[in-house]
């Protein structure tokens, strides 16, 4: 899951913080500032909000953002990190996330440990 997805869900079972409301809601106020509300990206996250546990939705919002490249702006980029800072700070935040990647050309992003290579069988 990219990184905006993957903050926007954590954030989503935990707007009960303080802080993380205050990230998440900055970071949708920069989205729409960003694209408009009429974009597909803010659509997508609007409709997650809606629905979080629908992987539809998930990969909906996923493919808007690649095609928008919305990690490409640092200010949404900036925000996004901050979001994920404040989500690792919560009780049981630091999260681990596995991801398999087939094919060439492929852009990669993340904070932490990263380890990036081919499985040795």
């Amino acid at each position: 899951m990219d990184p905006l997805t993957t903050a926007i869900m954590a954030a989503l079972a935990n707007l009960t913080e303080p802080a993380i409301k205050d990230a998440y809601e900055g970071l949708k106020t920069l989205i729409v500032k960003k694209f408009g509300s009429k974009h597909e990206v803010t659509k997508a996250v609007e409709s997650l909000e809606q629905k979080p546990e629908s992987a539809g939705r998930r990969e909906t919002l996923q493919e808007e953002a690649t095609t928008a490249k919305v990690l490409d702006d640092r200010d949404i980029a900036a925000a996004v990190n901050t979001l994920l800072e404040r989500l690792g700070k919560q009780p049981g935040g630091q999260q681990t996330v596995q991801q398999t990647v087939i094919g060439n050309k492929n852009v990669f992003s993340g904070t932490g440990n990263i380890h990036i290579g081919e499985k040795k069988p």
